[in-house]
């Protein structure tokens, strides 16, 4: 698998499926500024509102026209035809807990101050996913804010003296190590 974040501001994501997984699904992808479709015969509560275009009925292969991402939240029967349309159109596809219909999965996820984490297992275990993001979660400085601040202050210094890319790690170390020297 290649690991990568996406930016999907502004761009059409396709939901297929409107059960609890999907609201779920439509919140994460409304919080990363995606223009969202719904498509089910069906909604669960909270998939409609503001952000969302919500068509009832079910699936067609057209549905995925203009789409940069698709998100297969139904019965595996319809993940089956999503992952053909989005094949023939080659738009990644995430199908929720059903691996074998997807080709994009997603991982457990760790959002803190700007830093962004995630881990995956292939799709082939979730929870597991679940549990590392949790032992991520408590892993990780809780003033990471202030680490960010200073990489990124020190990055603005590298590029305007034009340091090297093999001397920055060592220097972003000691950079940080400065932070908790200072609260001595």
């Amino acid at each position: 698998m290649f690991p990568a974040f996406l930016n999907l501001a502004a761009r059409r994501v396709v939901v297929v499926g409107g059960g609890p997984v999907a609201a779920g699904k439509v919140e994460a992808l409304l919080e990363a500024g995606a223009d969202v479709t719904v498509v089910a015969p069906d909604v669960a509560p909270g998939i409609e509102r503001p952000g969302v275009t919500v068509i009832r009925r079910p699936f067609d292969e057209a549905d995925l026209d203009g789409a940069w991402w698709v998100v297969a939240a139904a019965p595996g029967d319809v993940n089956r035809r999503v992952r053909a349309a989005a094949d023939a159109r080659r738009i990644f596809v995430n199908a929720v807990d059903d691996p074998q219909h997807a080709t994009a999965y997603l991982g457990g996820v760790v959002r803190r101050d700007g830093v962004t984490v995630a881990i995956s297992t292939d799709g082939r275990a979730p929870a597991l996913a679940g549990l590392l993001r949790e032992a991520l979660d408590a892993w990780l400085p809780r003033d990471i804010d202030e680490w960010l601040s200073a990489a990124e202050a020190a990055r603005r210094d590298w590029k305007a003296q034009h340091v090297p890319m093999e001397r920055r790690r060592p220097q972003l170390l000691e950079t940080l190590n400065r932070l908790y020297a200072e609260r001595r």
